[in-house]
C-alpha cells in the first residue's frame, strides 16, 4: 500500500515538476543572456504606469493603462494580425532588395575606386534628407499600393548596410591580401577567400540595424498613405481617439522589430560559426 501511494504521489507531482523545470530553464536563459535586470525594470515601469493611470484618473483617450492596451490587443487581434501581415511583407520585400543592392554596390565601389569617389558622397548626402519629407512624393508618383512602401523601406535600410559592408571589405588583413596576390590569386578569388569572409561581421552588423529599421520604414510609408498596414491602422485609431489601439499596434511593431533582429542574429551564427568561438576565446 505504501508503495502504491508513493507511486501515485509521483504521478501527481509530475506536472508540477515539469512546470517547475520549464520555469527554471526560462529563468536560467534570461540570466545567461543578462536580461534579468531589463525584465525587472520593465515590470517596475509597467506597474508605475498602471498605477499612475488608475490612481490619477487619466482618460483612456489620453493615456490608456497597460492592462487596457493588452485587452485592446487581444480584442482586436484578428484585425491587427491582417495589418501586421501586410506591414511585414512590405518590410521584408524592401529589406531583401536593399540587401541585394547594397551587396552589389559595395562590391562595385570596392573594385573600382573611381566609382566609390563618385557615389559615396551622393550616398552620404542622401541620408541628410529626412525620409518622412520625401515619402509623400512616392505616394503621389506611385499611388497607395505596395511600391511606395517598399521604396521607403529600401531607402531606410540601404545606407547602413552598404557603408558597413564597404568598411568590412576595405578592412581586410593586408598581409593576407599580399600573400594571395603573390600566389597569383585573381580578384574574384581574393574576394571569395579573403574579403567576403572578412567583411561578413560588418555586413551582418548593418543587416541587424537595417532589419529593425525595415519595420519602421514600412510603418512610416503606411502612415503617409496606404489602404492597409499597421501604419494605416494607427492613423485610423488616432483619428478616432482610440489610443489603446495605437499602443497595441506599437507593441506589435516593437515585437516585430526585435523578432527580425533576432532572426538576422541567428542567420549570422549559422553562416559564421567561427564567430562564436572567437568571442569565447576573447572572453
Amino acid at each position: 500500500m505504501k508503495r502504491s501511494a508513493s507511486t501515485g504521489d509521483k504521478e501527481r507531482l509530475k506536472p508540477r515538476l515539469g512546470a517547475g523545470l520549464w520555469i527554471n530553464r526560462l529563468v536560467n536563459a534570461w540570466n545567461n543572456r543578462g536580461l534579468g535586470p531589463q525584465l525587472v525594470a520593465g515590470l517596475i515601469l509597467t506597474a508605475l504606469w498602471e498605477a499612475g493611470v488608475r490612481l490619477g484618473g487619466v482618460p483612456t483617450f489620453i493615456l490608456p493603462a497597460p492592462s487596457q492596451v493588452v485587452v485592446s490587443l487581444v480584442k482586436n487581434f484578428p484585425v491587427i494580425a491582417d495589418h501586421t501581415r501586410i506591414t511585414l511583407y512590405e518590410a521584408m520585400t524592401g529589406f531583401v532588395i536593399a540587401v541585394l543592392l547594397s551587396f552589389v554596390l559595395a562590391f562595385i565601389m570596392d573594385s573600382v575606386p573611381v566609382i566609390k569617389k563618385a557615389l559615396y558622397p551622393v550616398l552620404v548626402i542622401s541620408q541628410t534628407i529626412p525620409i518622412i519629407t520625401i515619402a509623400p512624393l512616392f505616394v503621389i508618383w506611385f499611388g497607395y499600393g505596395l511600391l511606395p512602401k517598399v521604396i521607403v523601406v529600401m531607402l531606410v535600410c540601404f545606407f547602413p548596410m552598404v557603408v558597413s559592408f564597404m568598411a568590412g571589405l576595405q578592412g581586410v588583413d593586408g598581409e593576407m591580401y599580399d600573400l594571395l596576390k603573390s600566389m597569383g590569386a585573381s580578384r574574384m578569388q581574393i574576394f571569395r577567400l579573403l574579403k567576403l569572409p572578412g567583411a561578413l561581421p560588418s555586413l551582418f552588423s548593418g543587416m541587424k540595424i537595417s532589419a529593425a529599421y525595415s519595420i519602421m520604414g514600412a510603418v512610416i510609408g503606411e502612415w503617409l498613405g496606404a489602404r492597409a498596414g499597421l501604419g494605416e491602422f494607427m492613423r485610423r485609431s488616432m483619428h478616432s481617439f482610440a489610443v489603446d489601439k495605437t499602443f497595441a499596434a506599437i507593441i506589435v511593431i516593437t515585437v516585430l522589430s526585435l523578432a527580425v533582429f533576432e532572426i538576422i542574429k541567428l542567420l549570422e551564427g549559422w553562416l559564421m560559426p567561427w564567430a562564436k568561438f572567437s568571442a569565447r576565446e576573447e572572453q
